[in-house]
């Protein structure tokens, strides 16, 4: 497959530069063909219809990117094609999923049984989910559960998959592969897991990969690297590869083609220099206008409601509907409107730090320290947002958590509308909690599985 750069003008005026591809040749027959879908969810409400007749082509070494926002189908229509769906609720109600065999025959894979999809799954049709954190069992390591997937598959024996194991993880690039295979998933950063998984979803040589949402809990120096590895490994291995994702930046770059989702519906589908040159759809029109603008200072960034002047059915729509606003949009700039700017700083950090020990030896004494958080001083003012960037590994997270006291500080100040946290009691600091909140990184992890989610909002 040939890759050269178009650069095209988006509906803002703004360049878009698209990594065109060039097949080097045709594929006669489509390694997976969709024909018009539908996954329905029964629930106490209704009948949510999760997709709803979506009918889509992939070749072999070919990439289809799949994008639209949260809840537009994007990663139910990989869980349909697998039958991976979340709970017994839903089910597929009707449509094709063709999938050619290595043979040359076609199977449906929407009515094949759960001993044959096992075939499949992991063997001819690999995935990457979006989370790494906690995609990999945490009670064994890394390289233990690449070698269950390679005896399972392929029959090999202990030795070989150990062996085995240590090529693939060097193949995606992982430093010291011998020495990660014995690692646990704790022990590794987010990164490192995206490659595990990805060296996991390659063991059995599959023709297909579906990659969902690959790069979104990971910072964009290690976003940039693993699109890198999944595209060198498509080409070396000539799979086909679905992208799932939100993200117009990594359509541009790495797919062939892409689906619009919207609704659980694909309302357009094509050549990326197509779409991305001449879309039709008011959704894919202001899913590409909202980009936000690096040369203007915007007063707010740009959403689709702002491009958005029809729905799904083409019908015009009122851009100031607030049907069309998101709820949470309207309870920000609710409060936003409702919070007074006084003068003096709500959050006051003077030159904090957290430190870590390296403790070595069968005394475990202290040899060093991991300067997590070094001298960090800033402020925070009432109704203001200050942003926190960095790659991973540099103490943003630790820094986040450091201000809440849900890990101690070594030194340094943490006031709090002129309180200082530090120096609360464990009564104080239930109190102080209750004004200061923290947003985790992972929702998965984050949420209590044995509970309900109006029961986990309830229990506070």
């Amino acid at each position: 497959m040939n890759r050269g750069k178009t650069e095209i003008l988006g509906l803002d005026k703004r360049p878009i530069v698209i990594h065109d591809s060039v097949k080097d040749e045709v594929v006669a027959h489509p390694l997976l063909e969709i024909h018009d879908l539908k996954t329905y969810f029964h629930t106490d409400n209704g009948v949510v219809k999760a997709i709803d007749g979506i009918s889509l082509k992939v070749g072999q070494g070919e990439t289809l990117g799949v994008v639209g926002e949260s809840g537009s189908g994007k990663s139910m229509t990989a869980y349909s094609m697998l039958k991976l769906l979340p709970s017994q609720a839903g089910r597929i109600e009707g449509g094709q999923i063709k999938w050619r065999s290595e043979e040359g025959g076609d199977l449906d894979l929407a009515k094949l049984s759960e001993a044959e999809l096992r075939k499949i799954r992991g063997g001819d049709i690999a995935m990457i989910f979006q989370e790494p954190m906690t995609s990999l069992n945490p009670v064994f390591t890394c390289g233990s559960q690449v070698v269950e997937a390679l005896r399972l598959h392929l029959g090999m024996s202990k030795d070989e998959a150990w062996k085995r194991t240590v090529e693939l993880f060097e193949e995606v690039g992982i430093p010291k592969p011998e020495v990660r295979v014995k690692q646990y998933p704790f022990e590794l950063s987010g990164g490192m897991k995206q490659r595990v998984m990805i060296a996991m979803a390659l063991a059995c040589n599959p023709r297909m990969l579906i990659a969902d949402e690959p790069t979104t809990a990971l910072d964009v120096t290690i976003q940039k690297q693993i699109l890198e590895l999944i595209r060198k490994l498509q080409r070396d291995r000539k799979m086909a590869v679905i992208y799932i994702t939100h993200d117009l930046g990594v359509v541009a770059e790495v797919t062939d083609k892409v689906a619009v989702m919207y609704r659980g519906k694909i309302v357009e589908y094509g050549r990326v220099l197509d779409i991305f040159a001449n879309p039709q759809h008011p959704y894919t029109k202001g899913l590409i206008a909202c980009r936000p603008k690096l040369t203007t200072k915007a007063e707010r960034l740009p959403t689709i409601q702002d491009f958005m002047e029809a729905d799904d059915r083409g019908i015009k729509l009122d851009p100031s509907d607030p049907k069309l606003e998101f709820g949470a949009t309207r309870m920000i700039k609710k409060r936003r409107e409702q919070m007074p700017d006084f003068g003096r700083p709500l959050l006051e950090i003077k030159n904090l730090k957290q430190y870590f020990p390296i403790k070595k030896g069968v005394l475990r004494r202290t040899v060093g320290h991991v300067k997590a958080v070094d001298d960090v001083t800033l402020t925070v003012c009432k109704g203001k947002t200050v942003g926190l960037v960095g790659e991973s590994g540099c103490g943003k997270t630790t820094l986040g958590r450091t201000i809440l006291r849900l890990i101690e500080p070594t030194s340094g100040q943490v006031l709090y509308d002129g309180r200082d946290v530090t120096a609360m009691s464990h009564a104080e600091l239930r109190q102080m909690r209750r004004k200061m909140q923290i947003i985790f990184q992972d929702p998965y992890s984050s949420l209590n599985p044995r509970m309900t989610v109006g029961a986990a909002i309830m229990e506070p």
